[in-house]
């Protein structure tokens, strides 16, 4: 079950991402040409508004699809024609006119012939493969073409939108650590954590923090919690208890090695309390710390050290367990991935969202775009080097996983 719940937050915290994208692009006139919860195939879909909206068959996350993310050119009618010409000779008459505009940017030109290659289809005889390979290249180019594409647009709208994805991410994670700001100020603690899964709390002790009062009463890690001042307690009504102390002295008794235990009394230390507007800027300063963190782990990689990468195996495990210690440890472990998907993604490297900005601000300084084999070549090694974090992660949590 906790698993399952992990992945699922995981799936959220992607569609939180997908949606940043959708309806910023929506906002600055680039509309979206589907969105989904989870990825196509679909399972079910319906259009609103030229929009395709549905729920995909692979249930993580979400997908959007903007149109015309590249300036269309020459090359990409090789991949989605170049069947369709073998199978049927006479469509490389008007494949090769809207080649002809596309190599000389006369795009108003090329949408003209691209519809004459429209026209053109349905009188060739093409297999399946080669029919919906030429169906879905009109699709794309069409796309590539209209006037709300992505490359078409002011670098400021495509900077938004692709923002737009990682500051979802990190305003979930700010949010998150507000609420449980808001849910743990003025309470009062012991210091010790509880073994749990997402439906119950047990009452043995996982960890105790240091510097604690349950570390100067002698808690330790395991401890059954079994009476507080004497009445007994379960996994549901220790913390409810300590509560209702309000600072006075408690005294635990706990279960230990097979013995029963009584601790000397301590009192309970009282947590800061939060108003909204205190928890959400001390949102903002773990948010900051947590960063700085993340960016010295990266210089970490750098150097040789990249034991604190992780590969989604890594995520799914720590954030299953962190839904065992209960559903506070659980958010928190929740807003910290998103935290990271976000800085992740703002990395700039191509394909990541960091990628696609810096070529967007590269193109608006220079006033023209890039070259079509310059994104493909540094989307090969942006590629390379998201397969070996991956690989680094993936062995890292393999040999966590062997401790």
């Amino acid at each position: 079950m906790s698993i399952l719940v992990s992945v699922l937050g995981l799936a959220f915290l992607i569609l939180i991402h997908e949606a940043g994208h959708f309806f910023v692009a929506r906002a600055v006139g680039m509309n979206p040409r589907k969105f989904y919860l989870g990825f196509p195939p679909a399972v079910v879909k319906t259009k609103r508004n030229g929009i395709e909206y549905g729920v995909g068959a692979i249930p993580l996350g979400g997908y959007v699809k903007i149109p015309g993310m590249h300036r269309p050119a020459a090359g990409d009618l090789d991949v989605h024609f170049g069947r369709a010409i073998e199978e049927a000779p006479p469509l490389g008459r008007p494949v090769g006119d809207l080649r002809r505009h596309l190599d000389e940017n006369d795009y108003d030109g090329a949408a003209m012939a691209l519809e004459r290659v429209r026209a053109a289809l349905p009188e060739a005889s093409l297999s399946p493969l080669a029919l919906k390979s030429a169906e879905r290249g009109l699709t794309e180019i069409q796309d590539a073409l209209a006037p709300d594409a992505y490359w078409r647009a002011q670098t400021w709208k495509r900077v938004a939108v692709i923002f737009a994805g990682p500051a979802a991410n990190l305003l979930l994670a700010v949010a998150i650590f507000a609420a449980l700001f808001m849910s743990l100020s003025g309470s009062y603690r012991l210091g010790f954590e509880l073994r749990g899964t997402s439906d119950s709390v047990s009452a043995t002790v996982n960890d105790v923090l240091a510097d604690s009062p349950a570390e100067a009463a002698g808690v330790q890690a395991d401890d059954k919690i079994l009476a507080i001042n004497g009445e007994r307690v379960d996994g549901d009504s220790i913390r409810p208890t300590i509560q209702d102390s309000r600072g006075a002295p408690v005294t635990l008794t706990v279960e230990r090695g097979g013995k029963t235990v009584q601790l000397q009394p301590v009192r309970p230390e009282k947590s800061e309390e939060f108003g909204v507007v205190g928890a959400v800027g001390e949102s903002f300063r773990v948010t900051w710390e947590v960063t700085q963190e993340i960016g010295r782990s990266v210089g970490r990689l750098v150097t040789g050290d990249g034991r604190d990468v992780s590969s989604p195996v890594g995520i799914v495990q720590g954030s299953s367990e962190a839904v065992e210690q209960g559903t506070d440890t659980y958010l928190w472990v929740l807003g910290l991935i998103s935290l990271s998907l976000a800085l992740l993604n703002l990395l700039p490297l191509l394909p990541l969202d960091g990628g696609h900005i810096a070529f967007s601000l590269i193109e608006g300084i220079r006033g023209r775009a890039v070259a079509r084999e310059v994104y493909e070549r540094v989307s090969v090694v942006g590629i390379a080097v998201v397969l070996l974090l991956f690989f680094i992660g993936l062995t890292n949590d393999i040999g966590r996983l062997g401790d």
